[in-house]
């Protein structure tokens, strides 16, 4: 089964930082150009980084801009989203996303809470 499963979410305070991790199965990412959505409640989903196969990393996102990160470990068949200073508005769940080629997957989420 071909799929991709996020992790690595929580709940945290503001200020505070987490590693998200987004594992594909039943494929390998190498050639896939991979983002990272967040979707908050009563909102759209929002582009956030994308990491293309070669390692370029691109930012969408003004509100996250300085804070987040996107790396990818293509040993471990997993893309990464570091998230620092974290804020209440981050709070949201947050989605990893491989393109290639016509073929799209998603996964199915992982909630990330900013709240003291």
């Amino acid at each position: 089964q071909l799929q991709l499963v996020e992790s690595g979410g929580g709940l945290v305070q503001p200020g505070g930082s987490l590693r998200l991790s987004c594992l594909a199965s039943g494929f390998t990412l190498d050639y896939y150009c991979i983002g990272w959505f967040r979707q908050a409640p009563g909102k759209e989903r929002e582009a956030l980084l994308s990491i293309s196969s070669s390692g370029t990393s691109t930012n969408y996102g003004d509100s996250v801009k300085g804070r987040f990160t996107i790396s990818r470990d293509n040993a471990k068949n997993t893309v990464y989203l570091q998230m620092n200073s974290l804020k209440p508005e981050d709070t949201a769940n947050y989605y990893c996303n491989a393109v290639r080629l016509g073929l799209n997957y998603w996964g199915q989420g992982t909630q990330v809470t900013v709240s003291s």
